[in-house]
Formats: C-alpha cells, sequence, structure tokens
C-alpha cells in the first residue's frame, strides 16, 4: 500500500463497545479488521447501565445492528430533574419525531455485540496487552506484552479513557481528571415501586445526586454519584466494601425527600456496583499520528451524565471506517477528526455543566433549584435536538478536506 493509499486492513485495539462495532463497521467497508483486548477474559457481567441514545441506536442501524439494541433496551421516554425536596425541576425528552432512548445493561451490550462481531466472523483476540507500535513505512506493527506482534494498513485505539494508543500518538496527552465523583448503582429485580412510566429521574440530593427508572415488571435501577473529595481508584472504592458503601449511602440521603433511601434500603448490599471515580477527559489535542487514530472514550469521553458516551463512540466508529471506505488513509483521517470533534466536544461541554450541578453546595443548590424551572420552560426542545437528531447515511460518500 502507498503512502496514499486506501486501507484494506486495520488493527483495533480495546473489546469493549466501540472495538467491535468499529471492526463490524471496517468490514462493512471492505476493510479488514481485527479487535485485539488487553484483557485475558471477556466483560461478561461487567459494569453497571448506560442510555443508548437515537443518535446511537441510528449509528448502531447503520451498521445493521439496530435490532441488537432494541432487544435487550428498555424505554426511557423522558429525563425528569428533581431537587432533594422532591420539586420537580425540569422534565426533557428527544423531539417526538425520533425515537426514545434506550435503557440497557453494560453487560447485555457487551454480550450482544461480542456474539454479534463473533457471528461476522470477525477475530476477536484476548490476553493482548499493547506495549508498542512502529510503522514500518507501509504499515504499522503493534506489539503486545506477551511478545507476540500483529501488522495491518492502520491502527485504531479503542482502548478508552486511560488508552495506551492515545499515548503512543501524543505522549503529552494529558490522563484523565478526577471529577469529585465516586459512583456506585443497583439492579432490583422487584423493588415493590409503582413504574415511573418509562421516566427516568435525576435527583440533585443534598449531599448526593441520585437517578432511578422503575419498569413495568417492577423491576428497577438505581445509581448514585456521591462527592468525594480525594481521588480513589476502582480497586480502592471496592476495597472499602459494599457493606461500608450501603451505610455512607444511607447517610447521604437521609434527608431527602426523593426515593433514594427507600429504594437503597431494599437492595442487598451484594447487589451493590461500585463503579469507582468519575472521571473527564481533558481535551485531546491529537488524535491521529500516522497510521494511528483514536475512537470512542481514548479521544473523546463524556461523562456519563451527559448520557451520550456509548452513543458518541459508536458514531465515531462508524463514521470513521465510512471515511477510510472513500479515502486514503491520511486523508481519512482528517475528515473524520473534521467531522466530529466539533460535535463531540460541544456534548463533552454541557456534561461538565451538569457534573459541576451535582458537587453545587448549599448555595449553589438554592440557586439552581430556583433559576432551573424557570430556564426548562424558556427552552425550545427542537434547540436541544442536535444531540439526538444525528443521522448516519452511510451510502453517503465522504469527502476529503485537501
Amino acid at each position: 500500500m502507498t503512502h496514499t493509499g486506501k486501507a484494506r486492513t486495520a488493527l483495533v485495539i480495546g473489546g469493549g463497545i466501540a472495538g467491535p462495532v468499529a471492526a463490524m463497521a471496517l468490514r462493512q467497508a471492505g476493510i479488514e479488521a481485527a479487535v485485539h483486548e488487553a484483557y485475558d477474559h471477556t466483560a461478561d457481567g461487567v459494569g453497571g447501565g448506560m442510555t443508548i441514545a437515537p443518535n446511537g441506536q441510528d449509528a448502531f442501524a447503520a451498521v445493521g445492528a439496530g435490532d441488537l439494541v432494541r432487544a435487550i433496551g428498555t424505554p426511557v421516554t423522558a429525563m425528569g430533574l428533581r431537587s432533594w425536596t422532591g420539586k420537580p425541576l425540569a422534565r426533557f425528552a428527544p423531539p417526538s419525531r425520533l425515537p426514545s432512548s434506550l435503557f440497557v445493561w453494560r453487560a447485555d451490550l457487551y454480550r450482544s455485540i461480542y456474539d454479534e462481531a463473533e457471528r461476522r466472523s470477525i477475530p476477536l483476540h484476548h490476553g493482548k496487552r499493547l506495549t508498542g507500535a512502529t510503522d514500518t513505512g507501509s504499515g504499522v506493527t503493534a506489539h503486545f506484552a506477551d511478545g507476540t506482534e500483529a501488522s495491518a494498513d492502520i491502527l485504531i485505539g479503542a482502548d478508552g479513557i486511560r488508552s495506551t494508543v492515545r499515548s503512543l500518538i501524543d505522549p503529552a496527552a494529558p490522563p484523565p481528571a478526577y471529577a469529585g465523583l465516586v459512583c456506585f448503582g443497583a439492579r432490583m429485580d422487584r423493588s415493590g415501586m409503582p413504574s415511573t412510566d418509562g421516566v427516568m429521574y435525576m435527583c440533585f440530593g443534598k449531599r448526593a445526586f441520585f437517578g432511578y427508572q422503575i419498569f413495568d415488571d417492577s423491576s428497577a435501577v438505581w445509581f448514585v454519584n456521591l462527592p468525594h473529595p480525594a481521588p480513589m481508584t476502582v480497586a480502592e472504592a471496592q476495597a472499602i466494601g459494599a457493606e461500608e458503601w450501603m451505610r455512607t449511602l444511607r447517610t447521604a440521603f437521609a434527608d431527602d425527600r426523593t426515593p433514594a433511601l427507600e429504594m437503597i434500603s431494599r437492595t442487598d448490599a451484594g447487589e451493590l456496583l461500585i463503579t469507582g471515580p468519575m472521571e473527564n477527559m481533558p481535551r485531546v489535542a491529537n488524535w491521529t499520528h500516522g497510521r494511528m487514530t483514536l475512537i470512542g472514550d481514548a479521544a473523546h469521553a463524556a461523562s456519563s451524565s451527559s448520557g451520550q458516551g456509548a452513543s458518541l463512540a459508536v458514531e465515531s466508529a462508524v463514521e470513521l471506517a465510512r471515511c477510510l471506505r472513500d479515502l486514503p488513509y491520511d486523508q481519512a483521517f482528517v475528515a473524520y477528526e473534521h467531522m466530529r470533534r466539533p460535535r463531540v466536544e460541544r456534548i463533552i461541554k454541557l456534561g461538565a455543566r451538569t457534573n459541576s450541578n451535582k458537587t453545587a453546595g448549599p448555595l449553589g443548590r438554592a440557586l439552581r433549584d430556583l433559576v432551573m424551572p424557570a430556564a426548562m420552560k424558556l427552552i425550545n426542545p427542537e434547540k436541544t435536538a442536535w444531540q439526538f437528531d444525528h443521522h448516519i447515511d452511510w451510502d453517503v460518500k465522504a469527502a476529503s478536506l485537501s
């Protein structure tokens, strides 16, 4: 392959959500791709819940995987914001012309994507922890900790917020920054509480943030963002133990007039998911170097507060494949970043603003609860539709910027 030739083979580093979707999109674009995952085992049973926004569903559909998400998702028809007193602050949803967001358990989404990638005969290699990469002039060779190597025309980093590929592209790239919150969640098979009729509620508690949705069969999900001044790793948070954290959470919501305390008290400590610190990824200045580029959290980690992390990752995976289908790899990388960066950075900024509300002090809480209801009434839903109605037309040819 010449320097300006189209890529025909690709190495995808990272076997979470974005990596296998990227490999499927690349295969659809006529590019042979193999996924290399650091862990020597699959991620079954790992992680909490997430929403797949209408734009994320559209991106899955672009690679023929729309039914996959619909089969495991539960509709979230609206988001309702409440104060710690139970006062409604706002309610918002995508425009009615778009489908509802879907709540999915990460483990279910992971398994569905993994099975679909296997069905499409995409190679998925485990125990391949990337240690370095060499540009050979005609391709790129990845070096793994087990002493093996793999070569292809290009290498795509889908290896998350602590991306090794990002550090190879730019050794000066910043690490993720602690957002001041430690996160928890739980799945309740039987909450004993009435359905929220498709609404996911977000409660700005007096001491912590609580989100929940109760489904029609009385099962439910809840999650907590707990302010914690000192950063800690996932392992450090888990070492404290579920019983101790449950006591802490009950104390945090003791004064709130929301379902938080009741739902936490009805949850067995063994069901608590300790997902660890919430982190923000500073702006990544360089997504690309030579034959390497980034997608998903490795390039643009959106806060969970945005509800868009997985959706943006899948969008980027599909758009990159479309660019690589139509353009020489170097031009494709430029076109992909030019297309994606403004959108993802705008959504990341909105998520960071929500995080600041979660850590507000007494004065900030009072001001937020006073101003937000009036401010939300002035917002035309169509002004926020840009987040959700992003459509990928796979058949449209990607344009070069040169």
